[in-house]
């Protein structure tokens, strides 16, 4: 399956003025990098959210979130959501912000 297209286009657009902003094709989606840490992305359907380690446990308890793992082992700090958690532009836009905030507090690589 490849990855939904659509959702990385309305990512694109969000994230269209945010400097240092980079996009790569990785673990078959997208993903999107401030600085070289990667903020947000997507794999099939789903989007990933990076929201770091103290905000992790909320963003899971947040409808359609559930603990990022494609290897079978989870990534503390990382997120999953399924569609109907960004099916809005709003919501989509609180995600992406959410990753935002978190890479923009770390290092550049």
């Amino acid at each position: 399956m490849t990855y939904d297209e659509n959702l990385s286009l309305r990512m694109r657009e969000m994230l269209a003025n945010v400097s240092g902003l980079e996009e790569k094709k990785m673990f078959g989606g997208v993903g999107f990098l401030v600085n070289g840490n990667m903020a947000c992305g997507v794999h099939k359907d789903s989007l990933i959210v990076r929201v770091g380690p103290e905000k992790y446990q909320a963003a899971l308890d947040k409808a359609h979130a559930r603990v990022f793992d494609m290897t079978g082992r989870p990534m503390t700090g990382w997120v999953m959501v399924a569609a109907p958690g960004f099916a809005s532009d709003k919501n989509l836009a609180d995600w992406v912000q959410q990753g935002l905030e978190y890479t923009l507090s770390l290092p550049p690589k």
